[in-house]
């Protein structure tokens, strides 16, 4: 099979939308017969990737976007999230394992992502991953 785009949808960047978007999407994945597991990572890292492109990226302002494209062919999944905010630079977040960010509540969502999948990349100033 040649690379297929399984998902390429825009959502209004509001929290409350994010996991019916989410369910929908992992829904749509069926038909590429993934495991368990595979879905589990996809799901965990596209939720992930989608709440920080909202809340940090867009600042939740609603009449900004969050583009989601899900392509797959019979080798791998890619996913890509690309707000329409300023943009970040990747290098400077801080490690959530070390110590001094142990008890911190955010920095674990790019963390998360680049654990479970296999390559992350950053493009566009950072507002897609």
């Amino acid at each position: 099979m040649g690379v297929k785009t399984i998902i390429d949808e825009q959502i209004s960047s509001r929290l409350d939308l994010v996991p019916p978007f989410i369910a929908a999407t992992v829904q749509k994945l069926t038909i590429l017969n993934l495991n368990d597991e595979t879905v589990f990572d996809i799901k965990l890292c596209l939720h992930e990737a989608v709440v920080n492109a909202v809340k940090h990226g867009n600042k939740e302002k609603n009449d900004l976007s969050v583009h989601v494209v899900v392509k797959a062919d019979n080798r791998e999944v890619t996913l890509e999230v690309t707000d329409q905010g300023d943009g970040f630079d990747f290098s400077q977040i801080p490690n959530p394992t070390s110590e001094d960010n142990i008890g911190k509540f955010h920095g674990r969502g790019v963390y998360l992502i680049q654990n479970y999948m296999d390559s992350v990349e950053f493009l566009n100033g950072g507002r897609t991953i």
